[in-house]
């Protein structure tokens, strides 16, 4: 494991933590209003979290093609094709709020998921842009840029939902001008293709890639560890506002959860290096558990804001070390499919959970959601804890 790294990072990676902020900012705001929009225009508090599903089942879709578009058109072209479809879906959000069609509105937000789905190949490209010994700090930065996304998305949220006559029109004009700005920097940045294959090696098929203990193991722990975090993230609005809790309230929740999901990771990748993926995603899955235990306490601003900060905590201690594991299980030109195989399976069960959040908390109450994800965090900490017994990784590249 590397000791030590060069203290600059290419400009790329910069560049690429700024469209992350970008991205993420849209992410909260979606996140805050979705399901608020989803009550407002079904009429049925069961379909609410639907447009949110609909959102993350956009983004599972995009998973594969953009790995397949990214081996093929390279990492730029397919983010500015993710970038366009999302202006497009928010065009259509634009037109369902204006005529009230809720079906109108999850068919954008399947359009905009879409554009997260490439968008969220922002940490793999960053990899690719530094040097061998920089790779986690690299990760680490991209997925840091949520920092700002941190305030700026709630703002936006708070602060352009009466904007027009018409609630929330406002917030999705702000997210088309997140959307254009990240367009016009992708359109500027220097960005690498995925290190090929060496010579004489061919990739391995899905199903051989799968049978690679330590790949398996990261690809669970990642997943886990996103789809509770968004099962319970998801369900706070209408948990908030089951309890009296104010949009305000509920943005101010929200905005310290991200900020706890992405603040940590400025040191996170030196963590890593220093401690190790399996005690850091034990550390992480302590943190998640803390987080579904605060549910059990009464309802109040700041059992939830606590609850959230934790349940952002955990996740980045879990997310990220299974991200930067997952980088040294495959081969230079087994790249594109690995990560697009990763993210399929993250956002897979991450849209399953949010199409499940709005029932389950209308169904059983907050407290019964939170501990039926307990057995859910017991096997992401088995699991981490296992990597003791797994064989030393293998190096995805090198310089």
């Amino acid at each position: 494991m590397t000791t030590s790294a060069p203290s600059r990072l290419p400009l790329t990676v910069w560049g690429l933590a700024l469209c992350q902020a970008l991205l993420v900012s849209g992410n909260i705001l979606l996140i805050a209003v979705s399901p608020l929009v989803g009550a407002q225009l079904s009429g049925n508090a069961d379909w609410s979290t639907l447009p949110v599903a609909t959102q993350l089942l956009g983004l599972t879709a995009a998973t594969l093609p953009s790995g397949w578009l990214t081996a093929r058109l390279g990492r730029k072209r397919t983010f500015l094709i993710g970038n366009t479809a999302g202006l497009i879906g928010i065009a259509i959000c634009l037109l369902a709020l204006k005529s009230a069609a809720f079906p109108l509105f999850t068919l954008g937000t399947f359009a905009i998921g879409m554009s997260i789905g490439a968008g969220m190949l922002y940490r793999f490209a960053a990899i690719d842009a530094a040097s061998q010994s920089q790779r986690d700090r690299a990760l680490s930065l991209v997925m840091a840029g949520g920092v700002i996304a941190a305030f700026a998305g709630p703002w936006l949220a708070r602060y352009t939902q009466h904007a027009f006559a018409t609630p929330f029109l406002g917030c999705f004009v702000g997210l088309a001008g997140l959307y254009a700005l990240a367009l016009l920097l992708l359109s500027r940045l220097e960005l690498p293709s995925p290190r090929g294959a060496v010579d004489g090696e061919s990739p391995r098929r899905p199903g051989q890639l799968l049978r690679e203990p330590q790949l398996l193991a990261a690809v669970i722990i990642a997943t886990l560890s996103y789809a509770i975090m968004n099962l319970a993230m998801t369900a706070t609005p209408l948990a908030m506002t089951h309890a009296g809790h104010g949009f305000g309230d509920v943005t101010n929740v929200i905005q310290w959860h991200i900020l706890a999901m992405f603040a940590p990771s400025f040191v996170t990748g030196d963590l890593t290096r220093r401690f190790g993926y399996r005690p850091m995603i034990t550390v992480g899955s302590l943190a998640l558990l803390s987080s579904l235990l605060c549910a059990l306490l009464p309802t109040t601003f700041w059992t939830f804001a606590i609850g959230l900060f934790l349940l952002g905590l955990g996740w980045n201690f879990t997310f990220l070390p299974a991200s930067a594991w997952l980088t040294t299980t495959y081969r230079p030109g087994e790249a594109p499919r690995v990560q697009a195989i990763n993210d399929c399976a993250v956002f897979s069960l991450t849209t399953l959970s949010a199409l499940l959040a709005g029932p389950l908390n209308a169904w059983l109450g907050w407290q019964t959601l939170n501990l039926l994800l307990l057995p859910l965090v017991v096997v992401l900490m088995a699991v981490g804890l296992g990597m003791s017994r797994l064989q030393r990784p293998l190096i995805a590249s090198g310089d």
